[in-house]
């Protein structure tokens, strides 16, 4: 594990040793097409449809079922929210010459590290010829994480080579030149 280098003669403006500096790092996050203007327009579009046939319900003397479409807009309403929580994943994955990084963090505060060896560390990709990549796993040492499980094909085909990649340069010990 690497910590933090202190200089005793003031901060650490230094650049990072050559194999403490990244060769790749990426934060992975979920897609969401519908965004916060959407979905007021969504709550008051299927607001006004259930009202207005809940008034339609009302006039034959159905009242009853005039609840139950206010009851619709509120599990619609908490089905957007639950999935707008869900959408706080993210994942950080940082590959340096000597450690892999994978810091995952979920809805409210959950939060994962992940640290390996890049010369121990073992990427597997799942692809299906219609699909595919279908699961990206890195294991070592008994420990195995999926990453990118929330990313859409093309999306975890480009981070797999990506990906791919950096551990085969920080394997060969090829690290970025300081610009």
């Amino acid at each position: 594990m690497s910590g933090t280098k202190s200089n005793p003669e003031g901060p650490d403006d230094a650049a990072p040793a050559p194999g403490e500096r990244p060769i790749f790092a990426a934060v992975l996050t979920p897609h969401r097409s519908l965004g916060p203007k959407g979905f007021l327009v969504l709550m008051l579009a299927t607001g006004a449809v259930c009202f207005v046939s809940g008034l339609l319900f009302l006039s034959i003397g159905a009242w009853p079922v005039f609840g139950f479409f206010g009851l619709d807009v509120l599990l619609v309403w908490v089905a957007f929210r639950l999935n707008y929580a869900a959408a706080n994943r993210c994942e950080e994955v940082t590959v340096s010459a000597h450690e892999i990084i994978v810091r995952k963090s979920g809805p409210g505060r959950q939060h994962q590290e992940y640290r390996f060896n890049p010369f121990w560390a073992r990427l597997s990709v799942t692809r299906l010829e219609d699909e595919g990549v279908t699961q990206i796993t890195l294991s070592a040492r008994g420990d195995t994480i999926g990453i990118g499980d929330f990313l859409n094909p093309p999306d975890r085909t480009t981070f797999a080579i990506a990906f791919a990649a950096a551990i085969a340069d920080a394997k060969a010990g090829r690290v970025p030149a300081v610009s």
